[in-house]
């Protein structure tokens, strides 16, 4: 394997080694993680723009302090890349859709920013599902960059709406990037790309110089190899922010997976009928997943949510939010500039939300908020299959891209990606097999607000004990 080859699928520490070491440098990274994204980037559709100047101006700067003594830590140095719904200096923010192609702020999101000064560099801007489907999107097709394509099958899709960080770091086209989610958009292409991804409690990361599509839901997080790789960007993004009043002063720290060891087993719970209505391989390997968390937790079977109306609630809180933050698009008539045609008449129910229902939803959120934690504070984390199934052909709707396996009436599924989204829960996937078509599957750990250390590290122990994160698309390998 050529040095070069070697460098695209390292982890965040192993790079930073290797910077360390000399063995590599920050220049050399850019270079080489840059070029992939020209050749493989469009191809996924996983590409809206290579910022190689900004890239090798921070990378040289990089270059001189690291040779100066001037370490700045673990991401000094290490390429990375941002959904394109964050601001940057000096390049098109396009949110994903075509209305917006030549929009630029001249200011940095406060997660960039926070990422350049711990030495990180910014290769790219990365594509996304349009306006990070707040327009209610059913096909993979719903962005000006073309469908996301996962690199373990590109007939299917990549996941949405963080499709291009998803398929950037699951090809090895990035080391890591940010990706953001309202409801399910770093789940959903953690789980389709084969990599780590993890949803912050809400608040924990600042949204300053993001695209707001639920000013009370939106969460940015990292998209990586690892779980570790996830907690060490968390320490560079986390924190308090003048410019973001939701953004929370509590304190965070990811020190590694071995320094965060404790002394007794973690109490890890099991979401009850997890497995009904999924995929037989899903099943499977969410089963097998459990054997080995059994090697270092206690596990607790049966774990029942409250039976609160969480999706209703949330889709009402995203569709009012989401018609007031694109109101302009929506009267203006432009949003017949979409991609998806569905996208072009779906944001206008939201705009007719009467006020008495969104704020029910807002009063029921605290409810939910309350029950909900009564629930999770016995455990460390729940655990759930990130999926129901493996990802969806890019060629047909989401609702008929696969047959769908009947649930008995008798079983009652509480719908974990509402429930977290809506009350800020903290969750990561990762990788744990594969099912139909070669494609991955995924496991979700979602804990209690702010303990977002908890996940990360049983996410973290899992990965130990496993490699279906070191695995690589033969493809892009």
């Amino acid at each position: 394997m050529s040095r070069s080859a070697e460098m695209l699928w390292l982890n965040i520490r192993e790079l930073a080694e290797g910077i360390r070491t000399r063995r590599f440098s920050p220049v050399e990274l850019a270079e080489t993680y840059m070029a992939r994204l020209e050749v493989h980037g469009p191809a996924l559709g996983a590409l809206v723009t290579v910022t190689r100047e900004r890239a090798l101006e921070e990378a040289r700067r990089a270059e001189r302090e690291i040779a100066a003594g001037k370490y700045r830590g673990p991401l000094h140095g290490i390429p990375y890349g941002v959904k394109d719904l964050l601001a940057t200096t000096g390049y098109d923010t396009t949110w994903g859709a075509a209305p917006y192609r030549n929009q630029r702020f001249e200011f940095d999101a406060t997660v960039v920013a926070r990422l350049r000064d711990a030495g990180a560099v910014l290769i790219a801007k990365l594509a996304m599902v349009e306006l990070a489907g707040g327009m209610g999107y059913n096909q993979a097709n719903a962005s000006f960059t073309g469908p996301g394509r996962t690199p373990w099958n590109t007939a299917f899709w990549s996941g949405g709406s963080s499709s291009g960080p998803g398929a950037a770091v699951g090809a090895g086209l990035v080391p890591f990037a940010i990706g953001s989610e309202t409801w399910g958009s770093i789940m959903f292409p953690s789980a389709c790309c084969a990599v780590s991804g993890l949803r912050p409690t809400f608040g924990r990361v600042s949204r300053h110089g993001a695209m707001a599509l639920s000013w009370t839901m939106d969460k940015l997080g990292p998209m990586c190899r690892t779980a570790d790789d996830c907690g060490i960007v968390l320490n560079a993004i986390a924190g308090p922010d003048a410019k973001d009043a939701m953004a929370s002063a509590r304190p965070y720290r990811w020190a590694g997976p071995r320094a965060a060891g404790r002394a007794k087993q973690p109490v890890i719970g099991i979401l009850k009928n997890a497995t009904a209505g999924c995929q037989p391989e899903v099943a499977a390997n969410f089963e097998a997943s459990l054997e080995v968390l059994r090697s270092f937790a206690t596990l607790v079977p049966d774990v029942e949510f409250p039976d609160l109306p969480f999706n209703a609630a949330a889709e009402t809180i995203i569709n009012a939010e989401g018609a007031s933050a694109f109101e302009d698009l929506l009267e203006s008539g432009r949003v017949n500039e979409l991609t998806a045609p569905e996208d072009r008449w779906g944001g206008y129910p939201g705009a007719v939300v009467l006020a008495k229902d969104y704020l029910k939803a807002l009063r029921l959120r605290g409810v939910m908020s309350t029950a909900l934690d009564a629930v999770m504070r016995r455990y460390d984390c729940v655990v759930a299959p990130t999926l129901d199934t493996v990802s969806y052909p890019i060629d047909k709707p989401f609702d008929q891209a696969w047959p769908p396996i009947e649930v008995p009436k008798d079983i009652r599924r509480v719908p974990l990606g509402g429930a977290a989204n809506i009350v800020g829960l903290p969750g990561i996937s990762v990788p744990n097999g594969f099912g139909q078509q070669g494609l991955p599957t995924g496991i979700v750990f979602t804990g209690r607000q702010f303990a977002d250390t908890a996940v990360i590290l049983a996410a973290a122990e899992l990965q130990a004990r496993t490699d279906w994160h070191r695995k690589r698309p033969a493809a892009f390998a």
